[in-house]
């Protein structure tokens, strides 16, 4: 029996502002980024479909006739996307110049390997010529062989930046390093993901300081559509064959993009081509193959007929003829060319359906960037498309399974992407601390009865799509970095805090959790690692900003399910009405008060609905067998803990205290000190 998970369906206003064009025919987005035009380095942060490359070209275009730059270089990581930078009449819409590439300086549509494109790249800066379009690949090899001082004065422009890492193995991450170090190129780096890297830095941290970065966010684009209003996105357990169960959470009247499960995962029964077949024949008779297009085409129960893209199958001359189906720009507004599409690996980054509606994606995905680029797929703006949803359809921990382990681990991951995507989809934070020189921000609306200079205030701007929220006791950033951060990589922040292992299994099953052992030690440690460079109170105002916007968000969805059954939509503002109610139900809206939240515990909430109870139980029983005790490094960081305490109550904390936190801390100074006897005894 498949089961959902109920997360917030997340309502938008589709007041069309991000779709409408300016004078110079840029959209919202590309207008924001242009006016970044004039920095060296720019990372541009923009959820897909939002326009990304076509602002490059506003910037590029701008680099090159009024910035003095020789050249622009576009580096993409796979052929097929060198096609989103193909010829566009710009002035036809307003601007000053068109974006014009020399069919022979797209060498992504260039026949033959890397080795002759690399000659191409020499010849074009001998060149006079303005424009080329390379991959990744194309470009690691041309550096190699030209080497950086090649480039000097140029531009070079990095899609999908995520590509990138900072680790010594990866050479493209090493080719930019080389080349900011020369500092004698202009670079601009755009990423749809929100998860930079996922686990590794793309850059190194000097290195990335020097960028300004420009963020557009999920919530400007969705909220500024014309058409989509909803997005949900939610996981189901099944147990069985994913394949038994598919038509529970697949329904074949909407518009939707399969992921079936890689052939090594758990899910996979490691016969991709027969789970299509069944697939197919769950959805009703198979009539035969589209001569023209190759899709198969089904006849359903109910007497319609379904058009389904099988991009699975490994005969080249099928999987090229469909493929070059979907592709036909000449359908692209044609909402009846396909109904279905099932994919394994295909069908992900920059692909372009805008009638896709459900993009629905068996077995977890170890990638946060891959979770967000699937979803992408299905957050077009389309005429006649309301609502969008993602689904993930995950294996219920098996009690008799060998790999129980495994699976309880891919639950875990699953919870995890589940939270920060509604971290994603959410409006941007801003934190200040409460004093008593704080006062209303203009443009931001402060709720009935307006701002209040006795209490902590939340204001919301719809234009923007940020919050603007005042914090009894936050600690404020000092450095440009650390005020970057708090600007901008939160999420990032959040993503290493809630795929750190032991803190999602701790924050949903450990019964005897003090919640500050997360918020405070737990996320303090993660801060100190990913930022080593800043000072200790840098380190905490990073820590405390992160700890409020993930806190604010499970306590907003909180709100907004107790308010609703599960069949109801809720309203675009549940979000924001979820954290200015909480802000108000509270006596003092202060850190210590966020600390003192459990990150997962509306999560477990959901969990403990939705999973059966004894998968539940097997879950519980496999994360209890591995409790551990307390370690000299955690005595440590609950010893530094106690200091900051003593210096703000003039005591150290209480072993015998009734609150708990209070009595963790002293539990961890008892614990150096039993260590410091034992090491003078010998």
């Amino acid at each position: 029996m498949t089961q959902q998970v109920p997360s917030v369906s997340v309502n938008y206003a589709a007041n069309g502002s991000s779709t409408k064009s300016n004078e110079l025919g840029m959209r919202e987005m590309q207008e924001g980024a242009y006016e970044k035009r004039g920095e060296q380095y720019l990372l541009i942060k923009s959820p897909p479909a939002s326009g990304k490359s076509r602002a490059l070209m506003f910037i590029a275009l701008d680099k090159l006739h009024n910035q003095g730059l020789r050249q622009a270089i576009v580096v993409v990581p796979e052929k097929s996307i060198g096609s989103s930078f193909n010829d566009e009449p710009l002035s036809k819409y307003g601007f000053w110049a068109d974006w014009t590439v020399q069919p022979r300086w797209n060498l992504c549509n260039a026949p033959g390997g890397d080795d002759g494109k690399v000659g191409a790249v020499g010849k074009f800066l001998a060149s006079d010529d303005k424009i080329l379009v390379c991959t990744h690949a194309t470009f690691r090899f041309a550096v190699d062989k030209f080497g950086i001082e090649a480039f000097d004065d140029r531009l070079i422009a990095v899609d999908e930046f995520h590509h990138v890492s900072a680790n010594p193995d990866n050479k493209l991450g090493t080719h930019l390093g080389a080349l900011v170090a020369r500092d004698k190129v202009h670079l601009v780096a755009m990423t749809g993901s929100y998860f930079r890297g996922d686990a590794e830095a793309v850059l190194s941290p000097e290195d990335e300081a020097k960028f300004d970065t420009f963020t557009y966010t999920y919530y400007q684009q969705l909220n500024g559509y014309k058409y989509l209003k909803t997005l949900d996105i939610g996981y189901f357990f099944y147990s069985g064959s994913y394949a038994d169960d598919i038509l529970k959470v697949l329904d074949p009247t909407e518009k939707t993009i399969l992921h079936i499960p890689n052939v090594n995962s758990r899910e996979s029964t490691k016969d991709k081509h027969r789970e299509v077949e069944h697939i197919i024949d769950a959805l009703g008779d198979w009539q035969g193959a589209d001569p023209i297009t190759g899709f198969q085409l089904v006849k359903t129960p109910d007497e319609r007929f379904l058009r389904i893209a099988d991009l699975v199958d490994d005969e080249p001359s099928k999987r090229d003829k469909v493929s070059a189906a979907l592709k036909d720009s000449t359908q692209k507004n044609n909402r009846d060319h396909v109904d279905i599409i099932i994919a394994l690996g295909m069908a992900k980054e920059g692909f372009d359906w805008i009638w896709c509606e459900h993009a629905l994606t068996v077995g977890y995905r170890a990638s946060l960037t891959e979770i967000v680029q699937i979803i992408g797929r299905a957050t077009r703006d389309a005429e006649g498309k309301t609502r969008a949803r993602f689904t993930n359809l995950i294996a219920e921990p098996d009690a008799a399974a060998e790999a129980v382990t495994e699976s309880v681990n891919d639950t875990l991951k699953a919870i995890a992407a589940s939270l920060l995507m509604e971290q994603v989809l959410a409006p941007r934070f801003n934190f200040t601390p409460k004093t008593v020189k704080s006062g209303p921000v203009e443009g931001f609306d402060y709720g009935e009865g307006g701002y209040d200079p006795n209490k902590e205030n939340v204001g919301f701007s719809e234009a923007s799509g940020q919050f603007q929220i005042e914090i009894k006791g936050l600690v404020e950033p000092k450095s440009k970095e650390a005020k970057r951060i708090c600007q901008e990589d939160l999420n990032e922040v959040i993503t290493a805090f809630v795929q750190d292992k032991t803190t999602i299994e701790r924050g949903l099953f450990d019964e005897e959790l003090v919640p500050e052992e997360l918020t405070q030690v737990r996320m303090g440690k993660i801060v100190g690692a990913r930022f080593p460079e800043l000072d200790a109170e840098d380190q905490e105002a990073v820590r405390q900003h992160a700890v409020a916007a993930l806190n604010l968000t499970q306590k907003a969805k909180e709100i907004a399910l107790s308010n609703r059954d599960d069949t109801e939509t809720t309203g675009n503002t549940a979000l924001i009405d979820g954290v200015r109610k909480f802000a108000m139900d509270v006596r003092e809206l202060d850190i210590d008060l966020i600390d003192r939240i459990n990150p997962f515990g509306e999560a477990y909430s959901i969990l403990a609905k939705t999973m059966s109870e004894e998968s539940l139980r097997q879950v519980q029983a496999v994360i209890s067998a591995k409790k551990v005790q307390l370690s000299p490094d955690e005595a440590r960081d609950l010893a530094k803990r106690a200091v900051k305490f003593k210096q703000e109550r003039g005591r150290l904390p209480s072993i015998t205290s009734p609150d708990p936190w209070e009595k963790k801390m002293a539990e961890g100074v008892a614990y150096l000190a039993r260590m410091k006897q034992e090491a003078a005894n010998g």
